[in-house]
């Protein structure tokens, strides 16, 4: 099992947990620091010194510590005495004692996380601290940005650059930068780049990560950092001036490894660590998968000297590449400058004149073999141009910094031996870990690079799951097929198992979890279970169960059930084959439905939307069949998870998602509407195949889509509907006339829709043939064929049919319940108030068979279910709505006043109940006025005002109580009768506000008649409390006070504030009343569409005529096409195309209005300006750079000159022959360009491999040759090469035969190595290399050769070696070979060709030693014995013999290659 999906069923593990109820409480601060640091303590050590020896000065030691910085044992040892202080017996590892936190304080109180490590701590360790102990994500890139120690000037432009351009490689790729994390020189500019960046970008944003690696002896101000559990954190002071040789740690890295080797005052301990740390997160592979590319290092070059010369070079031997910014100074603008040149042209002198023109004053301290060296090793950095990336910014190529690291990188991958697809492939897995579609798309996606759908399914998936919605795009523009990619049913399962956290996901293992407990077992699976780490499994059947659950019920699942996975690949039979017996319907449907819900695009826009990606999903809807039908399923989606979920941002995001689909639902639909009426009336009302067979119409009702529904082309659907088979153009008056008197509709008083589409076909055809008469032509005629075929089978209504239409027309059926429902009120009223008896009258019996007809159509509307809801949704979308409760109220009260009535002791309550009931029918006559225009949206308001006015009333009661139990109090007293306390406590204060003011507050106005002193009187208010004069005793100031206080509160303030509160809520719903009208009349519409024709009381005998024919008969409800429209396969495949053009045009009209904006086109004035500005900056700089460049040439000239002077002065003052050869010498010294010109002229190329500075296998270092001295015609002085003869070497001879060695010269040149080294003798090494060939078949197509294993250095070799005569075999493929196989191979070798003998540039040549080789090719018959012999070989030889195919892509040596060239070239193969 893959690392990838191990890693991806523990994610999928957790989010299933995560649906379990938590038993452990989160780990602590505290605790998890506690494990942090004993984690460290077990792990990472430091170094300290153990063995005190006095230095320079008396209280220092050789370690350069002080004495008191040592440990007691270390100052008097009993183990070291008498022992030379050394460096590597008397330094010891101990735990480390400082780690944590560090803060730097200052503005933005910037912290990161520091740890001091020793030299010897393992790569692999300090990759497990950065990624497990301090969370750092694995990197997609490694920076290594090296140069300048000291503080250096960089030109306001170039470092504007380089900040913008790291920052934004970092940024875009998750890169690290790693860097000496010093306060000083490159490191300062890192850190100036990370602090802009955090500046200048939001908390959002993720953290650009800067590993600074010191040294831990040259830290100014370490005694900080040392506690031995550790600070959290340690407060750091940057005291840059008192540092003194020290150095201050950069206050803007984020994380600081600081190296220790027990020393002090000791610069460049952290190289090595350094560079071994970079080696080993350079073979990791990006994202920890175990497919796919290693994380790639770049080595970003400003500034620096020799050492960073070392760095270059080393880094480049490594295959690493290396980006030098040039005008950055130093050895920087030396490589800059002679990187376009040849390497002949790269001399000693030039290196010269360069150091001193880019060194300045630090030149003259710079020796001449040094200067040597560094030549060598420029000329070797510049002949491997593929890892050598220079950033000018006078060029336009590069673009920026950014731009140019990422192309060294791809530009390194390039190389000879990484050909074909596969290097297309790294290099475009890199920009997808990069997140960089601008690299891709110049550098990638190009016309060299073929590129199969198939070849890329990979990148598409990576994209996906990545989240890399431009990469989408990119490779869907490259020619991936989706319906390709997700052909396969298990990618679509990968794609849902790599799913990021979201509510989706909790929600999929909440389901999946539970379903594990019940035990259930799925009744079909579309593709098999994937089982996770703890045995649980998420399939498509749990998907595409909660998908149904966030559409609703009323749809179809997704997924239908299968027993086979289909592919989109499959025939009508192969489908048909494979659809389950049991299901429901025809097999032809069924076999239509798989074909069409096996829509990449669907799957696709689905997978983006459950996660709420607004790009991958904008993307993916584009490639949608039935776009229209995909928006507002999302906004179905995205409202429900909405709706469900506990996080209010989450839920924000998904609300502001589904209103941006339902505008692309609107848009797609009013460019169908104004294309095409009658066919995007289809779109609405069509059941969708790929959308669970429901409507854009339904879809839109449920997500409470009111936008999309308000549309005047879906209202106008409505109106239709609403009207049946009469025209919407018929007054009212007319339809009410008809009613009545029917017969007028056989003379045309009446329009019906039908006569309505005849009459529009017969206009147009006349006028087609008119316009076919003025211009002679028939094509029209022939184009209308169809139209006038469709025409004829049109007929007229029959008089029947008319008088059906029009009696079942939802319009009419409205009419008539009006009429019928103002005749119940009628007979209501009738018998409430005349002929309500003790024995029901023949009215009142009426009225309740009446009412039995309301309770039926009322029952018949709950399970009346043409969408597929179920009872339970029914039911609750029935008692939602207001007046189906009135309806429900009504009714029960009604059969309450009923049960009372029937009884003689509850005869007067139960008339009283029916007299409430007939209120409550009164309300519900307001739903007549909803399908009004102008009535229905003020209904809306008045619900709405009625909310306002409970709220309003609530803060009413609050001053009616206030002021009613105080008054009641001042002026009653004990007063135990509950009625007139309510009537005196409330009632009163209540009747206030509207004017009727109390008398008994003021004593001018009161009646002692008028109340009952003890309160005996139930028909009389009790009196207030009286003094000896029979008067009020209350203060009659306090009463009036307090009255005017609650009028003045009451009357003005609150009532004004109602009316306040209703004049906003008009206004604000009066803009939306509308919108929610048209939303509401659909459900209005849809109940009387599907009501039936006669009006109650006569309804009855439709619904027990319904109850037989359903119930008793058990036939199946005729389904209508008005709401839900099951369309052919051909005519749904053409509505679907036409839908894919409309969306098509909308998707361009938004574009170009968005191109047209204001914002827009700020935008791109300001970009424009930006780009002339840059230009004209660059302009100006190339200008003056130029302008330098000639005065430096004019002052070589100068000096040339000056020295030609003085050499004619010194020849006139001295004719002597000395002069003249000393002259001669100096010339000969001076190396001339004109006389290395004619050596390099003649000399086509010097070998390279026997120049490097390692010679293998040793640790012997070979004196630099640079390319000019390489010939021995060439005088070199100061060559003074070391001497070397391998142990293992044949004959040995001793170095100071000088005379032996002289009789053997490389012919090759120089290679800094006397002597006979490696090889087995002085003089030449004969060689033979054998290239077996021989055709693939005999079709000779595909040419062979023979390789053998390489044990010493693990790869395919060509089989050969040493010789004593090119006329035999080697020795050494006898055991290889098999002696057998070896003389029959020996026997031909004088039929062989020889292909190449000579001199080879071999690593182990010297001076003195040289290898030559002879190529020979050996073609074989497929038919002959050698043949036989070396197949049965092959097999016993376990793999080290195979035959490989003669191609470009064969790995071997360089030497090996060229020899596969020329034997390619000898068979007539293209290599």
């Amino acid at each position: 099992m893959g690392e990838a999906e191990v890693e991806s069923q523990q994610v999928h593990a957790l989010a299933i947990s995560a649906a379990r109820p938590s038993k452990h409480l989160s780990l602590s601060p505290s605790f998890q620091r506690c494990a942090y640091s004993s984690w460290i303590r077990e792990n990472i050590h430091k170094r300290e010194c153990c063995f005190f020896e006095k230095g320079v000065r008396e209280d220092t030691c050789r370690c350069g510590y002080l004495k008191t910085d040592h440990v007691d044992e270390a100052i008097k040892p009993e183990d070291f005495t008498g022992e030379p202080w050394d460096r590597h017996r008397h330094i010891r590892e101990v735990p480390t004692d400082a780690f944590g936190d560090i803060s730097f304080g200052g503005l933005g109180q910037k912290t990161g996380k520091y740890v001091r490590v020793s030299t010897d701590t393992s790569p692999e360790v300090l990759y497990s601290l950065l990624t497990e102990q301090w969370k750092l994500s694995p990197p997609n890139l490694l920076i290594s940005v090296t140069g300048g120690a000291k503080n250096f000037y960089l030109k306001a432009r170039l470092k504007n650059m380089f900040h913008r351009g790291l920052i934004k490689v970092a940024q875009t790729t998750g890169a690290w930068i790693i860097t000496g994390g010093t306060h000083t020189g490159v490191m300062k500019h890192v850190g100036q780049a990370v602090r802009d960046y955090a500046i200048s970008s939001s908390s959002m944003q993720g953290q650009i990560v800067a590993i600074g690696v010191a040294t831990w002896g040259i830290i100014h101000n370490r005694d900080t950092l040392v506690h031995p559990e550790g600070c959290f954190p340690a407060h750091y002071l940057m005291d840059v001036k008192d540092q003194g040789r020290l150095s201050c740690l950069d206050n803007n890295h984020t994380h600081f490894l600081l190296v220790d080797d027990g020393t002090h005052g000791r610069y460049g301990v952290e190289i090595e660590l350094r560079s071994q740390l970079e080696k080993c997160i350079s073979g990791k592979r990006i994202g920890n998968k175990e497919s796919g590319v290693t994380i790639p290092v770049v080595c970003v070059v400003l500034d620096g000297g020799p050492g960073t010369l070392d760095t270059i070079y080393n880094a480049m031997l490594n295959g690493t590449p290396c980006v030098v910014l040039e005008g950055s100074g130093r050895i920087a603008d030396v490589i800059a400058q002679v990187a376009g040149l040849p390497v002949t042209r790269v001399t000693i002198a030039l290196i010269h004149q360069l150091m001193k023109r880019f060194f300045g004053q630090e030149y003259e301290t710079f020796a001449d073999l040094k200067i040597i060296k560094w030549t060598k090793m420029i000329q070797d950095i510049i002949r491997i141009p593929q890892l050598l990336t220079v950033f000018r910014v006078s060029e336009d190529s590069h673009g920026d910094v950014d731009v140019a690291i990422l192309q060294a990188l791809l530009k390194a991958s390039r190389t000879s031996e990484s050909l074909g697809i596969e290097c297309w492939k790294r290099q475009l897995e890199l920009a997808i870990a990069w997140n960089r579609v601008d690299i891709a798309e110049t550098e990638i996606f190009t016309e060299e690079s073929q590129w199969k759908s198939s070849d890329l399914h990979w990148a598409m998936f990576s994209a996906l799951v990545g989240n890399r919605p431009r990469f989408v795009s990119l490779l869907l523009e490259n020619g991936v097929s989706l319906r390709d990619f997700l052909q396969d049913e298990e990618t679509l399962c990968e794609l849902y198992k790599q799913l990021p956290t979201c509510f989706f996901l909790r929600k999929l293992a909440k389901r999946v979890h539970s379903s594990r407990r019940s035990g259930r077992r799925q009744a079909f699976a579309i593709r098999a279970r994937v089982h996770s780490g703890q045995g649980e499994m998420i399939s498509m059947t749990h998907v595409c169960e909660e998908v149904r659950h966030l559409m609703g019920g009323f749809t179809q699942p997704l997924y239908p059930p299968s027993t086979m996975t289909f592919h989109f690949n499959m025939t009508m039979e192969d489908t048909s084959l494979s659809l389950s017996k049991s299901q429901a319907g025809s097999q032809a449907s069924l076999r239509e439905d798989d074909v069409a819900q096996r829509d990449p695009g669907r799957d696709l826009f689905l997978w983006a939307i459950v996660q709420n990606n607004k790009e991958l999903a904008e993307i993916a809807w584009e490639q949608c069949r039935d776009c229209m039908s995909a928006a507002l399923a999302a906004t179905k989606i995205l409202k429900k998870m909405a709706e469900e979920g506990s996080d209010a941002d989450e839920a924000e995001d998904m609300r502001e998602l589904a209103n941006h689909y339902e505008k692309h639902a609107i848009g797609v639909f009013s460019k169908c509407h104004n294309n095409d009426e009658e066919r995007a009336r289809k779109l609405l009302v069509r059941a969708s195949p790929l959308w669970g067979r429901t409507t854009c119409l339904r879809l839109a009702l449920e997500a409470d889509d009111k936008n999309f529904v308000a549309q005047s082309g879906v209202q106008a659907l409505l109106t239709q509907i609403w009207c049946g088979e009469l025209s919407v153009d018929n007054p009212v008056w007319r339809v009410m006339v008809c009613m009545v008197f029917f017969p007028l509709i056989y003379t045309g008083f009446l329009v019906f829709r039908r006569d309505e589409i005849i009459q529009r076909e017969a206009e147009r055809k006349e006028e087609i043939k008119t316009v076919e008469t003025v211009t002679g032509s028939t094509l029209r005629t022939n184009s209308r064929s169809f139209d006038s075929h469709s025409l004829r089978r049109l007929k007229t209504l029959s008089c029947w049919s008319r008088l059906v239409c029009l009696y079942s027309s939802p319009q009419v059926k409205f009419y008539w319940n009006i009429v019928s429902y103002f005749a119940f009120l009628f007979l209501f009223a009738v018998v409430l108030m005349i002929d309500f008896q003790d024995t029901p009258s023949a009215g009142e019996v009426l009225l309740y068979i009446w009412l039995l007809s309301l309770v039926c159509e009322e029952v018949r509307q709950l399970f009346h279910d043409p969408d597929g809801f179920g009872f339970r949704k029914k039911a609750k979308m029935y008692i939602h709505d207001l007046w189906n409760i009135l309806d429900v109220l009504s009714i029960i009260l009604f059969i309450i006043g009923l049960a009372f009535r029937l009884t003689s002791r509850l005869f007067y309550a139960g008339k009283i109940i029916l007299c409430i009931d007939f209120v409550v029918f009164c309300l519900r006559l307001m739903a007549i006025f909803t399908i009004s225009r102008t009535l229905g949206p003020k209904i809306i308001i008045v619900r709405r005002m009625m909310m306002d006015m409970f709220f309003f009333m609530f803060l009413l009661s609050i001053w009616v109580v206030a002021y009613g139990v105080a008054k009641q109090g001042i002026l009653i007293h004990n007063d135990n009768r509950l009625d007139w306390i309510v009537r005196g406590a409330v009632y009163e204060p209540y009747l206030i506000i509207f004017g009727d003011f109390p008398s008994n507050i003021d004593n001018t106005a009161f009646d002692i008649d008028s109340c009952t002193m003890n309160g005996t009187d139930p028909l009389k208010p009790k009196c207030p409390v009286l003094n000896e004069n029979q008067t009020p005793a209350f203060p009659e100031w306090l009463t009036i006070i307090m009255l005017c206080v609650y009028l003045l509160f009451a009357n003005i303030l609150l009532l004004n504030l109602l009316i306040a509160i209703f004049n906003f809520t008009f206004q604000e719903v009066q803009d939306n009343t509308d919108r929610i009208w048209k939303f509401q009349r659909y459900e209005l519409i849809k109940e009387y569409h599907s009501r039936p024709a006669a009006p109650p009381p006569f309804i009855i005998f439709s619904h027990l005529y319904l109850f037989i024919r359903n119930m008793v008969l058990r036939r199946p409800l005729s389904k209508s096409k008005e709401f839900n429209n099951e369309l052919p396969q051909i005519e749904e495949e053409e509505l679907l195309s036409w839908e894919a053009l409309m969306k098509d045009r909308y998707l361009q009209s938004t574009e170009q209005e968005q191109s047209q904006s204001m914002e827009r086109r700020i935008q791109d004035t300001a970009q424009k300006v930006s780009t002339m500005t840059d230009r004209l900056e660059r302009e100006e700089e190339s200008s003056s750079a130029a302008v330098m460049e000639r005065l430096a040439r004019l002052e070589e000239q100068v000096i040339q000159s000056t020295r030609a002077l003085q050499w004619i002065m010194d020849n006139l003052k001295s004719q002597d022959l000395a002069t003249k050869e000393a002259l001669t010498a100096a010339t000969a010294t001076d190396e001339t360009p004109d006389t290395l010109r004619n050596v390099s002229e003649n000399i086509d190329g010097f070998h390279v491999n026997a120049r490097q500075f390692h010679y293998p296998n040793s640790k012997i270092l070979r004196f630099p040759v640079p390319e000019e001295k390489v010939p021995w015609e060439v005088s070199f002085s100061s060559y003074m090469p070391t001497y070397y003869t391998s142990e293992d070497s044949g004959d040995h001879v001793d170095g100071s035969e000088s005379e032996v060695l002289d009789n053997y010269r490389n012919p090759g040149g120089r290679t800094g190595i006397r002597g006979q080294g490696s090889l087995s003798h002085l003089g030449p090494n004969l060689n033979v290399e054998l290239v077996v060939t021989r055709w693939q078949d005999s079709d000779r197509s595909v040419l062979e050769y023979l390789a053998v294993w390489d044990e010493s250095h693990g790869t395919l070799a060509l089989p050969g070696g040493p010789v004593q005569s090119a006329d035999q075999l080697p020795v050494t493929l006898k055991r290889t070979m098999g002696k057998t196989l070896y003389e029959k191979l020996n026997a031909k070798v004088s039929e062989g060709m020889k292909v190449f003998e000579g001199y080879v540039d071999d690593c182990r040549n010297t001076d003195n030693a040289w290898v030559e080789t002879t190529v020979l090719n050996i073609h074989l018959d497929r038919t002959s014995q050698v043949m036989v012999d070396i197949n049965n070989m092959m097999v016993s030889s376990h793999g080290s013999l195979q035959w490989q195919e003669l191609s470009g892509k064969t790995r071997l040596s360089s030497n090996q290659r060229d020899s596969l060239r020329q034997v390619a070239e000898l068979h007539n193969r293209k290599f």
